[in-house]
């Protein structure tokens, strides 16, 4: 008896650890092709506000550091309602493998509420993943002293089972050497943006 108890035990232990490793892993994304067009969505830090978005950006970095095609669909100014109203063309548009999701700064900054927030974003995701394409969520933290993302965030990455990038916007608000001003990065801030939104794609399977 005590053996049959001991296999058991040992059985029960050895799925416990299979579970938490399966749900420590990050949502994957289907493997980008060299024609693979990704999507950049969101307002001015998509658009690149305050640099050159043409070449400084984090889409345009983002395009050299994958040799992809990085569409940049930042729209300075923009409020999340306004985003889904337009995503719906901008999609059609493009035709995208994948969309990297930066959105709702201005609301925050207006003071808008994070529920409508929160609904705008769940809506331009299942817009995006109805049109066939992947989704990546990239957090935007609120503009006060903590620099905290809001919880919801995570909530809808977990909902629709996408990766997320946390933490690269709290870290280049908090450090005044990667910002144009107040609020947008410069060169420096955007090039980080890039490369760990790069990170990102390749630790979830885009490459």
């Amino acid at each position: 008896m005590k053996c049959r108890q001991l296999i058991h035990i040992l059985i029960a232990l050895c799925l416990s650890i299979s579970l938490a490793s399966c749900a420590d892993k990050a949502p994957l994304l289907t493997p980008l092709g060299d024609e693979a067009v990704i999507l950049s969505f969101g307002d001015s830090l998509t658009y690149g506000s305050g640099v050159n978005s043409t070449t400084q950006s984090y889409p345009a970095v983002l395009s050299q550091l994958t040799n992809l095609k990085v569409i940049n669909k930042g729209i300075p100014g923009e409020v999340s309602e306004e985003g889904i109203e337009r995503l719906v063309d901008v999609l059609q548009e493009t035709q995208p493998n994948l969309v990297i999701l930066c959105h709702g700064g201005n609301d925050i900054i207006r003071k808008l509420g994070k529920e409508q927030l929160k609904n705008n974003l769940s809506n331009m995701i299942e817009l995006i993943q109805s049109s066939g394409a992947d989704v990546v969520l990239v957090g935007v933290p609120n503009f006060n002293l903590m620099l905290n993302v809001p919880e919801f965030y995570s909530e809808l990455a977990a909902q629709y089972n996408i990766p997320i990038e946390l933490t690269i916007l709290p870290k280049i608000e908090r450090n005044p050497q990667m910002k144009s001003d107040q609020i947008h990065p410069n060169v420096k801030g955007y090039r980080l943006m890039a490369e760990s939104i790069n990170n990102l794609l390749h630790e979830s399977g885009a490459f």
